[in-house]
């Protein structure tokens, strides 16, 4: 059924899903440049150069041609758990080696890009239910977080005004999406955000000085930081952060198939891995991040109500000409974190009742071993979060694999389905050979 929206209508649902995904692609240049003692141009290079290839990426994916795209509506950003291996490689061997590394890491996954495909016979519904659950739950503690404002460590974390601004925004769109329909609905986040900023303002939270100090245009040039450098270690650490966020995209694509009824097949999952290295590749390129499919703008799409691959081109297009003119970039980070914590819990809260929908509508609920799967893989997945030093023991490059919730309850889901279903299903077979 094709709608007819205004295209101003449009315009504000594709800023929605800007907002709901900038602050976690803005704090991992933050993070990066902060470790690695990058200047203040840097940083700002940096920081448009993540929002430009943000829209790239994400425009990939909605390209859905016989080589790349997997044409469902989602956002892409910058994989947070490349955080800690990029920092890592730039220390020992430099910045360019960081970039020699993602190059590679896309490069290896557009090439086993079909070889991944073939993974969704893994994925039945109760690994994908499962991890849509863990998705939800591993991110509510984010959320309350930047409730309480963004830091547990900060002198007001917790004070009355972060808590009023921020369940004050929940409040607000609980109210919009109970007395309103259509349009106003749909957009119930961006107004919550919008309100909440305004009273920010009147409390004086709100600064607008990151707007004066940013310039109106952004430069973009390949291989900013020299030219990349191959370290054989280094790759081979970022490749396995790409399988990491395939891990992850796996679970998204499959939770939007659900919410858009569509059946994802292997091929519409090895194009969506191929999109997603070339958009890691470009980043290397134009030193940007490796980039991976961002969960909280599912809980958007299902808190919205609106599924259609538009108002993701919106919000592509809207990052790209984020990523030139900083100026205009720098209005959204005016949005203050309990502002924005408010609103994740409606978005994440939605990810997790997905998940619970997904599981109870085609998952024997009855079957033990059903619930087992579910148990262990959301109990990891939460536990991970909640206990995130409980690998610290282990060698870095398996602590990529487990220190991420996400990631932990994925695989968890995966092993134990193949443990109790699949072998199951062909020993019969066996034996009656």
């Amino acid at each position: 059924m094709k709608l007819n929206r205004h295209p101003l209508q449009t315009a504000s649902l594709g800023f929605q899903h800007v907002l709901a995904m900038y602050a976690g692609a803005v704090i991992v240049p933050l993070i990066v440049a902060g470790q690695l003692d990058m200047s203040q141009q840097q940083l700002t290079y940096l920081i448009g150069i993540d929002l430009l290839m943000c829209g790239v990426a994400t425009l990939l994916q909605l390209w859905n041609n016989r080589f790349f795209g997997i044409g469902l509506p989602v956002v892409l950003g910058c994989a947070f758990q490349a955080v800690a291996p990029m920092i890592a490689i730039g220390s020992r061997y430099g910045i360019s080696a960081i970039y020699g590394a993602i190059i590679a890491s896309g490069l290896f996954v557009v090439i086993f890009s079909g070889l991944f495909g073939r993974l969704i016979r893994f994925f039945p519904p109760v690994v994908t239910g499962s991890v849509v659950t863990t998705i939800g739950v591993t991110l509510i503690p984010v959320a309350l977080t930047d409730l309480g404002g963004g830091s547990s460590g900060a002198e007001d974390f917790g004070s009355p005004e972060n808590l009023m601004l921020g369940f004050g925004v929940l409040i607000i769109i609980i109210l919009i999406n109970r007395f309103t329909q259509g349009f106003m609905r749909a957009i119930s986040i961006l107004l919550g955000l919008v309100i909440g900023t305004i009273a920010a303002g009147f409390m004086g939270k709100v600064s607008l000085q990151p707007v004066m100090d940013a310039s109106w245009l952004h430069p973009i040039k390949p291989f900013y930081f020299g030219t990349p450098k191959f370290e054989p270690s280094a790759i081979v650490t970022m490749i396995i952060v790409a399988i990491v966020s395939i891990a992850e995209s796996t679970g998204v694509f499959m939770a939007l198939g659900k919410i858009l009824d569509k059946d994802i097949t292997s091929k519409d999952l090895a194009k969506g891995y191929r999109a997603e290295g070339l958009a890691i590749m470009l980043g290397g390129v134009f030193n940007a991040f490796p980039y991976t499919t961002y969960s909280q703008n599912v809980g958007l799409i299902q808190m919205s109500r609106v599924k259609t691959k538009d108002v993701i081109f919106t919000a592509g297009i809207i990052l790209v000409l984020l990523g030139f003119v900083p100026k205009i970039a720098a209005l959204t980070t005016i949005v203050p974190t309990s502002v924005l914590g408010g609103a994740m819990i409606a978005m994440f809260g939605m990810v997790v009742s997905s998940g619970i929908r997904m599981l109870g509508s085609s998952v024997d609920l009855n079957n033990h071993e059903n619930l087992l799967i579910i148990a262990c893989s959301v109990g990891m997945g939460l536990g991970v979060t909640v206990v995130p030093n409980l690998f610290d023991a282990l060698p870095e490059n398996l602590k990529i694999l487990t220190e991420n919730g996400i990631v932990a309850g994925t695989f968890t889901a995966m092993v134990m389905n193949i443990l109790f279903n699949v072998l199951r299903r062909k020993k019969p077979v066996e034996s009656e050979q």
